[in-house]
């Protein structure tokens, strides 16, 4: 006859049970912190989801529908957007035509600047350093009755006015490029700032042995510091394209009155505001259509801002 099973210990009973109730409860703990994190992200997605909802519904639909639901019972139209597309349609080419200079402008002058002052050692470095700093926290108000009196001075479309014959070059790019060279001298400070901290962290090693073999310093930035500055200018990059993108108070006070043909994204978007009546919808679209390139610049050089940002080479 086969002996009788052992008694359990009533210790790995004990112990059983307390491992059973932890994970219990860590299950509760989570199910709640899900919980609570999906209720965050419906609160801050409410707007986004109302707003697109609006842009898809005609005047009628959502005067008698709450904003959050979508037009499910005959209120839905593409019409907001086809309206909002065709009016900011040369905004957003005078935008691109603005943001994307500026940015690689003030990208790589920012880097030029950041190299010779971080990784060159001479006389007066500190002080300039000082001085680009401190073009930081000049804030825009400061600035604006100088640049209207300057261009005002300086007309740069009889400056430049043998372009202006050439073939796709119109005369309303002379305010375009007042707005570059405004964005560029306040976009190199910031940009400075962080190829100055990114090129602190580079080896030092590496620049003194290309100086021991002869490389000039220009050569050492071109074949060294600049193959490595990639997520750095991926992260400047998207930095300065949504500040220039969504800037509206330059665009208001340089260019002429209402911005003309050279009026970008935002004040475009601006003028989709109507009189007596108010078009929710058409607004709604268009500030959809101005968000979008911004959207797109971030998930096509998400990867390289995120190894800028953290840091790696």
């Amino acid at each position: 006859m086969s002996s009788p099973p052992a008694n359990p210990n009533p210790e790995d009973h004990t112990r059983r049970e307390r491992i059973e109730r932890a994970m219990r409860e860590a299950d509760r703990t989570r199910v709640a912190l899900y919980a609570v994190l999906a209720g965050l992200v419906g609160f801050y997605l409410a707007p986004l989801e109302a707003g697109l909802m609006t842009a898809f519904k005609t005047t009628e639909a959502f005067n008698q529908t709450v904003p959050f639901l979508p037009p499910i019972f005959g209120g839905f139209t593409f019409e907001p957007w086809q309206i909002a597309f065709d009016a900011m349609s040369g905004a957003l080419i005078n935008s691109l035509l603005l943001a994307i200079p500026g940015s690689v402008l003030s990208a790589g002058l920012g880097s030029i600047a950041a190299y010779g002052l971080t990784t060159i050692d001479w006389k007066y470095q500190m002080p300039l350093v000082a001085l680009f700093v401190a073009g930081i926290f000049i804030p825009y108000q400061a600035v604006l009755v100088p640049l209207s009196r300057l261009y005002a001075i300086v007309n740069t479309q009889e400056l430049l006015s043998f372009l202006w014959g050439l073939p796709l070059m119109h005369d309303h790019y002379a305010s375009i490029i007042n707005l570059i060279v405004t964005h560029v001298a306040y976009g190199i400070p910031i940009t400075f700032l962080l190829f100055r901290g990114y090129y602190r962290s580079l080896s030092d090693d590496m620049i003194e042995a290309a100086r021991l073999d002869g490389a000039s310093v220009f050569s050492i930035y071109r074949n060294i510091v600049l193959p490595l500055s990639k997520p750095m200018f991926a992260v400047t990059l998207i930095y300065q394209f949504t500040q220039i993108w969504n800037d509206l108070l330059f665009a208001l006070v340089i260019l002429p009155s209402g911005g003309g043909a050279a009026a970008p994204v935002t004040i475009a978007l601006n003028s989709l505001t109507g009189g007596i009546v108010e078009s929710f919808n058409t607004q709604m679209a268009g500030a959809f259509v101005a968000a979008l390139p911004t959207l797109l610049v971030y998930v096509l050089f998400g990867e390289q801002f995120a190894k800028g940002v953290a840091g790696e080479t």
